[in-house]
């Protein structure tokens, strides 16, 4: 049976992890210190080395829980399209949603990102943890896609880049604005639209039988877009 210590350890990075995102969003990430998280945290500065080395891993392991909220968000949204009078609105609604830990993570995301330029070595980093990202909502994008009824004309990775930069900049318009614009307005007015530039009517194959054979033909549409 694992120790003590052993079996607390996944309720002390949790810990870590909330504490360092409230204070990351509320003093920066380069105007937190290690011993303000810790200190939140309720825990020793030997706690957090016993989990991350720095503050940039703490970062990535942040990254990696929001992503995953977005995966299980998008794909929740998505499994739900047949209950929607207008499926893309739908998804496109609740991926805007914001709460407090959507507003906090960018503020942090926002910053790191600016810190990540100026420093390549750190922006290989999160260029590959952008990407793994990337691909689970390429993968759900073709879903979505199967699920509407429509096959799409481009390339899927470049679609993805192109919502999560009009999100981005949305959201950052409704954070500055807030009276003005609302979260996911933009994103839920303009995205149905651009799907519909960016896709065609799915063709569905049909068979008939072969005149000479009796057995059945493939009559579909060969070539065409694929999804990448």
């Amino acid at each position: 049976m694992p120790k003590g210590p052993t079996k607390r350890r996944p309720q002390t990075t949790a810990r870590l992890l909330d504490a360092a995102l409230e204070t990351f969003a509320e003093r920066g990430f380069h105007g937190t210190s290690i011993e303000e998280i810790c200190e939140r945290a309720g825990f020793t500065r030997g706690a957090f080395y016993s989990n991350f080395r720095t503050k940039e891993e703490l970062f990535f392991a942040l990254f990696d829980l929001h992503a995953q909220r977005v995966v299980d968000r998008l794909a929740h949204a998505v499994d739900e399209l047949e209950e929607a009078d207008d499926p893309v609105r739908a998804v496109l609604t609740r991926m805007s949603a914001l709460d407090e830990t959507e507003r906090r993570w960018y503020l942090l995301s926002t910053e790191f990102t600016l810190h990540a330029i100026r420093h390549p070595a750190t922006a290989r980093t999160l260029a590959d943890h952008d990407r793994l990202l990337r691909e689970e909502i390429i993968r759900l994008l073709g879903r979505l896609f199967d699920r509407i009824g429509r096959r799409p004309t481009v390339d899927l990775n470049s679609l993805a880049r192109l919502t999560a930069a009009v999100h981005e900049g949305a959201l950052a318009q409704s954070l500055v604005e807030p009276d003005h614009l609302a979260p996911g307005e933009l994103a839920v007015t303009y995205l149905p639209l651009l799907i519909d530039v960016v896709s065609e009517p799915a063709v569905r194959t049909v068979t008939r039988p072969d005149p000479g054979t009796g057995s059945a033909r493939d009559e579909s549409p060969k070539g065409g877009p694929h999804l990448r």
